[in-house]
C-alpha cells in the first residue's frame, strides 16, 4: 500500500512561482514513477508530468515543458513539482500520483492541492 499526501498549495500571484511536494509513504513508494496531474472546475484532469523512479528522466505535457519542473528525493520519499511563470490558467487542484514510466496506468493517488494564480 502506498499513501500520498501533496502539500505547498496557496495563492500566488500571476508570474509567480510556486513548489508543491509529494510526500510518499510505503517502501514500495520509491520503485513507483510519480506523475503530477492537474484539475481545474469543469475541465477534465489533465496530465502535468512525470518523473520516473530514480529521478534521472522526467517527461511534460508540452504547455508545461520548460515552466515546470519535476525532481525527486528518495532519501526523504518526496517528489516535487516546481512551477514558474504562473499564469491563471494554471488555477487547479494539483494531484500527485504513483504509476508507471512511459504509461497511464495510475495505482495510487493523492488528495490534491488548491493552487490559484491571482493577482
Amino acid at each position: 500500500q502506498v499513501q500520498l499526501a501533496e502539500s505547498g498549495g496557496g495563492l500566488v500571484q500571476p508570474g509567480g512561482s510556486l513548489r508543491l511536494s509529494c510526500a510518499g509513504s510505503g517502501s514500495r513508494f520509491i520503485g513507483y514513477a510519480t506523475n503530477w496531474y492537474r484539475q481545474s472546475p469543469g475541465r477534465e484532469r489533465e496530465f502535468v508530468g512525470q518523473i520516473d523512479w530514480s529521478g534521472k528522466n522526467t517527461h511534460y505535457a508540452d504547455s508545461m515543458e520548460g515552466r515546470f519542473t519535476i525532481t525527486r528525493d528518495n532519501a526523504k520519499n518526496t517528489v516535487y513539482l516546481q512551477m514558474n511563470s504562473l499564469s491563471p490558467e494554471d488555477t487547479a487542484v494539483y494531484y500527485c500520483a504513483a504509476g508507471y514510466w512511459g504509461l497511464t496506468e495510475i495505482d495510487y493517488w493523492g488528495q490534491g492541492t488548491q493552487v490559484t494564480v491571482s493577482s
